[in-house]
């Protein structure tokens, strides 16, 4: 644990990190039952934070998970977070399991959720990336896991780890149908004739918070994205929560003239002005 992390908030309370205990038992330990949500806090506000929680509870509803507090309650403790930490700038991080269960798939009938709330120190802001796209796993764009952050991130883990072993920054997943979906962390969008495109969820890409701030300008939208789109594209670059990244070079070769685009320039003077 982060010496940084003085304070969490776990099931309705702060509390030392050092004291924070989750019981053994807990399904989204033993078997990944859970979801999280990451957030950028910036100027001592966790940026987009009702986004994050409309998500959190669709996310909680698909999988029939409670959530132990309302939308309010939890804006709430992760305001008294920020606060008792006294960080301005920092990753706040939601992590909500099932709880405790015996043994087996089927979820207990009465559920006793944990929910923790952590916040840590920003990691250095991201530069432009060089990728390759995972042969090891694809995204099954069929499951509706590809909709939510749930605590299995094995696939993403895989393709990472692919990526470091070929000597590159990022892996860009496939979904079945061979074509584009997103990164190991992050949506991917193209710049092609000037239009902002990403693929649609239902090709296997997360429903990211940035993603969707970035669908609502008007000269951007939703289309299928092959290999042969990326590498014909004006310019690439990679959005999640905490930020953007230009995508320089996948599998060696060369996004546009292989430098951060215009577009791309433009949206990232955007997210520093958050």
């Amino acid at each position: 644990m982060s010496p940084a992390m003085t304070v969490v908030w776990l099931n309705g309370r702060l509390l030392p990190a050092a004291e924070a205990r989750i019981d053994p038992a807990d399904r989204g330990f033993t078997l990944g039952d859970g979801l999280f949500e990451t957030i950028r806090v910036s100027g001592g506000t966790a940026r987009h934070l009702d986004r994050h929680l409309a998500r959190l509870a669709d996310s909680a509803a698909l999988l029939g998970l409670p959530l132990p507090y309302g939308i309010a309650a939890l804006a709430a403790a992760a305001g008294g977070l920020i606060a008792a930490q006294g960080r301005a700038e920092g990753v706040l991080r939601i992590t909500l399991t099932r709880g405790t269960g015996a043994r087996g798939v089927l979820p207990p009938a009465d559920a006793a959720p944990t929910l923790l709330m952590t916040l840590v120190s920003a990691p250095p802001p991201a530069g432009p990336v060089e990728a390759v796209i995972a042969q090891s796993t694809r995204r099954n764009e069929h499951s509706p896991l590809s909709r939510v952050k749930s605590l299995n991130y094995l696939d993403s883990i895989l393709a990472r780890q692919e990526a470091a072993a070929r000597g590159a920054g990022e892996a860009l997943l496939l979904n079945g149908a061979g074509r584009l979906a997103e990164s190991s962390v992050a949506n991917l969008f193209i710049v092609r004739e000037g239009r902002l495109l990403t693929p649609p969820v239902a090709e296997g890409a997360l429903p990211g918070i940035r993603r969707a701030l970035i669908l609502e300008r008007d000269d951007a939208g939703e289309a299928p994205v092959s290999v042969a789109d990326l590498l014909g594209a004006e310019e690439a670059f990679l959005t999640n929560s905490l930020g953007l990244r230009p995508l320089l070079r996948v599998d060696g070769q060369a996004i546009g003239a292989g430098t951060v685009g215009m577009a791309t320039a433009a949206l990232l003077e955007d997210v520093a002005a958050e």
